[in-house]
């Protein structure tokens, strides 16, 4: 019975012993197993080949499919920056110069181009701009010698020869101190075809006849301005005024205005309205302009009357006006001079204008404050009929029409029709009365009161970014593409600048330009697929609000950049202020334009998608090799 006790307890010692084994050996497989593919992937990936199908680590490695393997790929890259733009756009395109023959280059007012149109009615003189195969992809050159301009208010007398070289007037207009050439530059007097004495004393002898020093004229317009210097003078006295003339035999007359520092656009009055809205000016001026008022059943007194405010004033002087002296010297007879009067006073008093005064070589008539009784009067004035069609201010190509524009509704015969304006300077941040009357659908007083304060605080900001704005006197002709209410030129109006306002055509749903004159500012209209009325070199510095955005699908990027840097003078400063994308990709275009520029944040801080793209021009003139050839 012992023996027998015993041979369970030592078979149960046996099967200890193998298990154990049987577990070492175990261990011993996977361990060697493991170190083997460990040893075989150390070798694998250094060598970088791959195993034959006959090894049996090969095998069990190939039989594992790669799509069963799922990876995360960590990504680092900080999100709150655009991609990297794809490789075929990466590099910044180039736009190498033009010939220096384009250096005063006007693509609309083109001299050539004017020449295929209708001269009747001086057509071949309006906007005509080239096609869009025809547009240039090249740079303006700057003349040899280039400067920048004077500063204001020495820039009103003086331009730098070099800038505008051209004596053609200094010959043509020697006796009638216009222009004089003295060595390295030009002087102008501030005289006129009707001002020989000057300006100053010409409009000493307006204000004789009106009132122009108690704020109540504040925005003028000189129709076939010549070198704009009723203009110029009139800004000591706070009156701003808009001077347009063709670009005609007269060469540069308002490149010289514009050079000077004079608010200045190439324009004629010709088959279509001036690019300005209704009601827009206090004063209209005229001095020997050339523009037959009488002709065409009246038709441009018409246009005069549609841009001046209710109760604003015509000034003429030059032919007819006081013919029984000058007739002699204008070579033209008695009564081709007389019969010219009697049109014009004709057709003032079918637009019930009442004339005020005619003393000397000044005559001067007012439109009415309100139509209450130029409607009744049609009875007797047949022509011109009350418009009932276009839109008063719907000016850009938009054709002439020989009927009267009407003013705004009035309860009695004593209210002035759109509603009474502030004098200057109270006017700036009056309420404009399009704006109280609620024809602008959206804009309301509160929105108006924010916009003005909005844009104190952006140009507070911008003045931190180009120190060259902020240095007073430094800039003198300013852009702003897109000016909605004028906030931007208000916030300027205590430096020595002037701003011409645009109002895209685009924004047609809200036309504000109408606010902007209300607020004692100028601007025009403008499609900005096409290039500006004014010459080469204008500006001193250019503003866009979301400009590039509105333009999308629309035309060209390039080809809006390439006419920024034709208006924009050598060494001077653009803010654009967009999408961060729309900018990136602007700046990668300006990169190749020989302009330095950087982004920046918005005035409210880094987390904004809107970014402000700040960009100088740098200088760089024609050789004066390819300029004497």
């Amino acid at each position: 019975m012992a023996a027998m006790a015993c041979i369970p307890r030592r078979l149960s010692q046996i099967t200890l012993f193998n298990t154990k084994n049987l577990t070492l050996y175990h261990i011993t497989l996977v361990v060697i197993l493991c170190t083997t593919f460990y040893l075989i992937g150390i070798w694998q990936h250094s060598v970088g080949t791959t195993f034959s199908s006959s090894s049996a680590a090969a095998a069990f490695l190939s039989s594992v499919p790669c799509s069963s393997l799922k990876t995360t790929q960590l990504d680092f890259l900080p999100h709150h920056l655009p991609p990297d733009p794809p490789s075929e756009t990466a590099g910044a395109a180039q736009f190498p110069p033009c010939d220096h023959s384009f250096s005063e280059y006007t693509p609309c007012e083109d001299v050539q181009r004017s020449l295929k149109f209708d001269r009747d009615m001086l057509i071949y003189r309006e906007r005509h701009c080239p096609e869009k195969d025809e547009l240039l992809k090249c740079r303006i050159p700057a003349p040899y010698g280039y400067k920048v301009p004077f500063r204001w208010p020495q820039g009103r007398e003086f331009a730098w020869f070099a800038n505008v070289p051209h004596k053609e007037l200094t010959v043509e207009k020697k006796n009638q101190n216009w222009i004089k050439v003295e060595g390295d530059r030009f002087r102008f007097p501030g005289g006129g075809t009707m001002f020989p004495h000057g300006a100053d004393a010409y409009i000493d002898d307006i204000d004789k006849l009106i009132n122009l020093r108690d704020g109540s004229i504040r925005t003028a317009i000189d129709t076939g301005c010549g070198v704009a210097s009723w203009g110029a003078y009139l800004l000591s006295r706070n009156i701003l005024a808009m001077s347009f003339a063709p670009r005609d035999t007269h060469e540069a007359q308002v490149q010289f205005a514009l050079e000077r520092g004079v608010p200045a656009m190439i324009g004629v009055m010709a088959s279509i309205r001036l690019p300005y809205p209704s009601r827009a000016f206090d004063m209209a001026h005229c001095s020997r302009c050339l523009i037959p008022w009488g002709l065409y059943d009246g038709l441009y007194l018409i246009e005069v009357d549609r841009v001046l405010r209710p109760g604003g004033y015509w000034i003429l002087s030059g032919p007819p006006i006081n013919w029984q002296k000058h007739w002699k010297g204008w070579n033209r007879t008695t009564d081709d001079l007389k019969s010219e009067q009697t049109r014009i006073e004709t057709v003032a008093k079918s637009l019930c204008w009442k004339k005020l005064v005619q003393k000397d070589d000044l005559a001067v008539w007012q439109k009415p404050t309100n139509h209450v009784h130029c409607k009744a009067n049609r009875k007797d004035f047949k022509r011109p009929p009350i418009c009932h069609t276009q839109n008063p201010d719907m000016a850009w190509y938009t054709k002439l029409e020989t009927c009267l524009t009407p003013l705004p509704h009035v309860s009695n015969i004593k209210e002035i029709a759109g509603g009474q304006l502030a004098k200057w300077p109270r006017r700036l941040n009056a309420i404009p009365p399009r704006i109280s009357s609620g024809s602008l659908l959206g804009i309301t007083e509160t929105v108006f009161v924010e916009n003005s304060e909005l844009w104190k605080k952006r140009v507070e900001y911008y003045k931190t970014i180009d120190h060259q704005l902020a240095e007073t006197g430094r800039y003198r002709n300013l852009l702003d593409m897109n000016a909605y209410l004028g906030g931007f030129a208000a916030a300027l109006v205590d430096d020595p600048v002037w701003v011409m306002n645009i109002v895209p055509v685009e924004a047609d749903q809200i036309n504000t330009l109408g606010v902007v004159y209300e607020r004692g500012l100028t601007g025009t209209y403008q499609n900005w697929c096409e290039a500006m009325s004014t010459y080469p070199r204008t500006y001193d510095f250019i503003h866009g609000d979301a400009i590039f955005s509105l333009y999308k699908d629309r035309c060209e990027m390039e080809d809006i950049v390439l006419e920024m840097d034709r208006i924009l003078r050598p060494e001077s400063s653009v803010i654009i202020r967009d999408d961060v994308d729309v900018l990136m990709k602007l700046k990668n275009m300006m990169d190749g334009m020989q302009w330095d520029g950087r982004i920046v944040d918005h005035e409210d801080g880094p987390h904004e998608r809107t970014k402000i793209l700040f960009a100088v021009k740098q200088y760089w003139v024609a050789s004066p090799l390819s300029q004497n050839q």
